[in-house]
């Protein structure tokens, strides 16, 4: 069976929107929007994916897909609190618990129709779902990161990219932050990077960090792990997808690592296609390339996922 044969288009998550009224369809941008890829009567197995930081569910529409199409999942997106907006108003008010209630209201949703939950995300989202896989029993099933946040990058060991953490949890996240729009050519994240929104990644990662340290050879992590990052990101560590490996049973953990002369930013890990701008005429250059492994990365976890059973 290949991804030919298949070309589902889910829809857009009413129920989602409904729970959580900011997401009104009038407020939010065309192809921002909550998602859902359900079966018809519903899988035994759901996954919920969350996006990044700045960006949308559009991120990981392709990798929902796979989920749905190749693998038989029933897949959630959901819309992180102050993303997607067409008045995003600095991200003003945005706060990691609400963040978390996002993500528990999918993995909720998906647990009722669903035997076996798993998440995942890409970066913060990837952040959220490695401590809703710590925290919260109902995620029942695996843990899939992709650019996984669970540390910033930047400087040997990481220590520049510590010291960001650090001072993203003080006041001077505020003074730092810009007041240029957030509204830019890309249709489907925002045009930079909101200090608001970065403090609380700061302070999911503070809490990563605790929750990590809580595992060993002892008390070895409990999920199988699904992990792609790529040597090229400059956004979040590579080390701390290495640490989490250590705390892992090594059957339960499969890295799918993209070499560093393939060159793949920190975002386009997730994509299949490259995102242009919305005003892009024919020959402009993407935005957002696309992975150039992204066959490959789906084909490792359908063997991952298989070898579940």
């Amino acid at each position: 069976m290949s991804a030919s044969d298949f070309k589902s288009t889910g829809r857009p998550w009413g129920e989602y929107c409904s729970r959580f009224t900011e997401f009104s369809p009038d407020r939010v941008r065309e192809g921002c929007q909550p998602w859902v890829f359900a079966h018809e009567p519903a899988a035994e197995q759901a996954i919920v994916l969350c996006h990044g930081l700045t960006d949308s569910p559009h991120f990981l529409k392709a990798i929902g897909r796979h989920f749905h199409d190749q693998l038989g999942y029933d897949v959630y997106l959901p819309l992180l609190q102050g993303h997607g907006l067409k008045h995003p108003k600095g991200m003003e008010g945005v706060s990691l618990d609400t963040w978390k209630a996002n993500l528990a209201f999918a993995v909720e949703t998906a647990a009722g129709k669903a035997s076996r939950v798993s998440v995942g995300g890409l970066s913060t989202g990837g952040t959220l779902s490695f401590c809703a896989a710590c925290t919260d029993p109902t995620v029942s099933g695996d843990l899939f990161l992709f650019s996984a946040a669970l540390d910033l990058a930047g400087g040997p060991k990481g220590l520049i990219g510590e010291l960001k953490e650090r001072l993203l949890r003080t006041f001077l996240a505020d003074l730092l932050d810009s007041r240029k729009p957030l509204i830019g050519p890309n249709p489907y994240r925002y045009a930079r990077m909101d200090m608001d929104g970065a403090r609380e990644l700061a302070r999911l990662i503070e809490e990563t960090d605790r929750l990590m340290d809580g595992f060993d050879d002892r008390r070895p992590f409990p999920k199988r792990v699904f992990a792609a990052h790529s040597e090229s990101d400059t956004t979040a560590d590579i080390q701390a997808i290495r640490d989490l490996r250590k705390k892992t049973p090594a059957e339960r953990f499969e890295a799918f690592i993209i070499p560093r002369e393939k060159a793949v930013p920190h975002a386009s890990l997730v994509l299949a296609e490259p995102i242009f701008a919305s005003d892009a005429k024919p020959g402009d250059p993407p935005l957002e390339t696309a992975n150039p492994m992204f066959d490959e990365m789906m084909a490792a976890i359908s063997a991952f996922v298989n070898r579940a059973f």
